[in-house]
């Protein structure tokens, strides 16, 4: 019988620095999904922590609201 030994390099939960460096964004705009409620964050003391989890399901998800297009018809001519 083998024994497999746990995968050590997954981590449960990344400070915001790390949890920007995963999804490739600034600590900046991730508090701005913080802030959006986008992601959920949990307390450790006074750090907040974010899931492995819920970081893998903000970079599977489409975000198409977040790019902010103004149609031609509502554009105004000077």
């Amino acid at each position: 019988m083998s024994t497999a030994t746990p995968n050590t390099s997954a981590r449960m939960l990344y400070d915001r620095k790390e949890a920007a460096r995963q999804l490739s964004i600034s600590v900046r705009s991730l508090d701005y999904l913080i802030a959006g409620k986008q992601l959920e964050t949990r307390r450790i003391g006074k750090k907040v922590m974010i899931p492995h989890g819920v970081l893998a399901r903000y970079a599977r998800a489409d975000h198409f609201g977040s790019v902010n297009i103004t149609p031609d018809h509502l554009k105004t001519t000077v």
